[in-house]
């Protein structure tokens, strides 16, 4: 029988060549499974018990956020399926426990809509007042960047994964490879939105087709995520906004403000690329102003004349 680390290495070559498990997945699992191993380094596979198992997980329960706790389980359960499936081992451990914990709800953060576009008007107006060409560039850039994420609700890991082919501008559609590899595609319905990105292709157009990329910084590599977060940080200032801004904000305001203007939250739910309504329905506890309208004009103690 392979030792504990041979077999995680083993599971982990076939979550990314036959799982196809994006990047982030493959190095969650890394570090969960690492962590495992550490704890049961001279135990045997075929050693680890339920009863066992059962102590680990209250030791992550010690020193973790309940949403932590999760994916850890979550991953090494799957690992201990995997051995299962590759009749490693003919009893799983993991059959015999039942694990149930409450998860706090929190509630995403969202945007103000004013907020939305006076950041967007302090990007163009910086665009309008550069003094030179690299500070033009780069705010054109950055407007193109901001609107894509708010018009789409598109992740930030899929906003700078984009090919220079997932956007086609003539059919105003971008093509998003999500997580678990899912694909989607999303129509771009505003016309401002697309003369934006259509300048910032034709201005770009040689770094785009140099690194195969559709966003790019000006030395024409991969537009990093940590870039994004430096740019948001970098007009939260100049626009004087006191709200600490994420690129994720961006998409709980997109899908809140599709929920707050009744559109179904099944539709949501596609355009988000969620595999569960479930997730989506977190979106539900948000939508205040909708709630005031409803029980301000709806509830039939309006119409009573006491």
């Amino acid at each position: 029988m392979s030792n504990l680390n041979e077999q995680i290495n083993s599971y982990l070559e076939y979550c990314q060549y036959q799982k196809r498990l994006d990047d982030k997945s493959l190095k969650a699992y890394r570090i969960d499974l690492k962590q495992f191993s550490e704890q049961f380094m001279t135990a045997e596979i075929l050693d680890i018990t339920s009863e066992m198992l059962e102590k680990y997980i209250v030791t992550l329960h010690q020193k973790y956020k309940p949403k932590t706790v999760k994916r850890k389980i979550a991953s090494i359960k799957a690992f201990f399926h995997y051995l299962e499936y590759r009749e490693y081992m003919e009893k799983n451990p993991f059959n015999k426990l039942q694990i149930k914990f409450r998860e706090p709800i929190i509630l995403p953060k969202t945007i103000p809509l004013h907020i939305v576009e006076l950041f967007l008007s302090t990007i163009y107006k910086q665009r309008n007042e550069a003094k030179t060409d690299y500070q033009k560039r780069n705010a054109l850039r950055d407007a193109a960047v901001i609107e894509l994420l708010f018009v789409t609700g598109i992740r930030i890991s899929e906003l700078c994964s984009l090919s220079m082919n997932d956007l086609n501008l003539y059919d105003r559609t971008i093509l998003i490879y999500g997580k678990g590899c899912k694909e989607r595609l999303i129509q771009i319905g505003n016309d401002d939105v697309i003369h934006t990105l259509e300048e910032y292709r034709k201005e770009y157009i040689s770094e785009i087709e140099n690194c195969k990329y559709f966003f790019t910084n000006q030395m024409g590599q991969k537009l990093s995520d940590q870039s994004v977060r430096r740019m948001i940080n970098k007009y939260t200032s100049l626009a004087a906004i006191n709200l600490h801004i994420t690129p994720h904000m961006f998409r709980h305001t997109f899908a809140t403000s599709l929920l707050e203007a009744d559109v179904d939250i099944r539709y949501i739910q596609e355009i988000l690329g969620h595999s569960s309504i479930n997730v989506t329905q977190i979106y539900t506890h948000v939508t205040m102003s909708k709630q005031r309208d409803i029980l301000t004009n709806k509830h039939p103690r309006k119409n009573f004349h006491i």
